[in-house]
């Protein structure tokens, strides 16, 4: 049996090779197996030294300060850390300015605000899936102490204009968090040029290991997050835990990885999906969702309008795909981001999120082509 084609890479991707064979190396005796806070003997200086080379890596990718840099378990603690720090610490008194087209990952730590009164107005995205400054400038208040948007839309692979937001937010002396799970290792993420004060990532989005992630806390501002891991004063205070030295040296190295590939990644897959979209376009009732302009270059999402969503899923056997975010796919409901858009309930159904990768082939693309053709095309005669 032929394998299926991978292009569910927004949900994951596979661990590079030189990331699994880094964190190999900190696995077992006598390689740096060590707690990198054990400071009194050479195997615990040995990890801590690979502990702080990871993260400036990833500082690198970031443009950033190594300094400004907490590791967390993946982008969901980094945006709880953000979220729920920031209120904590005015004593969830303030407005928080979202959209309802997060991640729920955000939506829900900011429902969870709400019940401990923080008040939040939840921006509702333009038909192509992107929330654009004039939104932010509208909504800010005398008392708004944080706007939290995503930069890449999981789903549709639109991309907010965070700096400009940011411009907005640094005039006002509002801080501005942005997930940038989607974003990182595949466009640029330069946290100055953003002007962004809190950024989380993941690495199990960007050829690292799952289970850890990092939260960018501008040094300007790391006095104002309240904790919500206690115990030990790890990593300045911010977040406390013993380090996973595989874990995060993994995501070091997958961090090196795509800022050195990032160019040559971004057109190539950008050409792929491009390629696949020129494929099916053609399709009797096919439309492409979100912005065309402003999209991430691995990100696909088509609405087969007519077209039965699970029958479709389940059909298109050669070809591992989804239906939207991985965190909400045993849902029977429409998404809520492709509602948000203006889709119908039945267009909602039938949209299937492509996203390609680093190990995505022509040859992929091809085939993907003729088995989407195909298993549509019956569906439609059905």
């Amino acid at each position: 049996m032929v394998a299926p084609i991978y292009l569910d890479y927004a949900a994951t991707t596979p661990v590079s090779e030189s990331a699994a064979k880094a964190m190999a190396e900190c696995l077992t005796f006598p390689t740096t197996f060590a707690n990198p806070a054990s400071r009194s003997h050479m195997f615990g200086w040995q990890a801590e030294e690979k502990v702080e080379n990871a993260r400036g890596q990833v500082a690198d990718l970031l443009g950033c300060d190594p300094r400004e840099v907490v590791w967390t378990s993946g982008a969901t603690e980094s945006n709880n850390l953000a979220l729920k720090g920031v209120f904590e610490a005015l004593d969830f008194k303030g407005h928080l300015i979202t959209s309802v087209v997060e991640h729920k990952a955000i939506i829900d730590p900011v429902k969870w605000l709400e019940e401990k009164g923080v008040e939040v107005t939840w921006l509702t995205p333009k038909e192509q899936g992107v929330i654009d400054s004039s939104q932010v400038q509208s909504a800010l208040r005398d008392d708004t102490r944080l706007v939290s948007l995503m930069m890449v839309n999981n789903e549709v692979g639109s991309i907010n204009p965070i700096a400009e937001i940011g411009a907005l937010c640094r005039e006002a002396g509002v801080l501005l968090h942005t997930d940038a799970a989607q974003a990182a290792g595949k466009v640029a993420t330069c946290v100055d040029e953003l002007n962004v004060d809190l950024m989380s990532l993941s690495a199990h989005k960007f050829y690292g290991p799952k289970g850890v992630g990092a939260l960018y806390v501008r040094r300007a501002c790391q006095s104002q997050l309240g904790l919500q891991m206690h115990g030990g004063g790890h990593e300045r205070g911010m977040r406390s835990g013993t380090l996973a030295t595989h874990q995060v040296v993994g995501m070091g190295e997958a961090a090196r990885e795509a800022r050195e590939q990032m160019a040559g990644e971004q057109a190539r897959t950008a050409a792929l999906r491009d390629r696949l979209w020129a494929g099916i376009e053609s399709l009797n009732g096919v439309r492409r969702n979100g912005s065309v302009e402003h999209c991430s270059p691995i990100h696909l999402n088509v609405c087969f309008s007519g077209v039965d969503g699970e029958v479709l899923l389940l059909s298109l056997r050669e070809v591992a795909v989804s239906s939207g975010s991985a965190c909400t796919s045993a849902s029977m409901s429409p998404s809520y981001v492709l509602k948000a858009m203006g889709l119908s309930d039945d267009d909602a159904h039938s949209s299937i999120r492509f996203s390609l990768g680093r190990y995505t082939t022509e040859a992929d693309i091809d085939r993907a082509i003729e088995h989407i053709r195909q298993v549509v095309e019956k569906l439609q005669g059905a």
